[in-house]
């Protein structure tokens, strides 16, 4: 049961990371080359952090109103 639970921490993690790049190209935001954020303004990150949590929060709203509890 450990080993299930690492390999899906590992694919949520992954599909955050890919969703935060994804998030920062559309808000215009230039992710750093080497991969460290701490350079990159606190209103930038706070944009990137609010647009993923809209987007997770209306992935879950359609989910509970098509009355499915199953995650993709």
């Amino acid at each position: 049961m450990a080993n299930n639970n690492r390999l899906l921490l590992s694919q949520a993690s992954k599909a955050l990371q890919d969703l935060k790049y994804e998030i920062a190209g559309e808000l215009g935001i230039t992710p750093p080359a080497d991969g460290y954020w701490g350079f990159v303004s606190s209103f930038e990150n706070g944009s990137i952090g609010g647009s993923i949590t809209r987007k997770l929060v209306a992935y879950a709203q359609q989910k509970l109103a098509e009355g499915s509890t199953e995650v993709e």
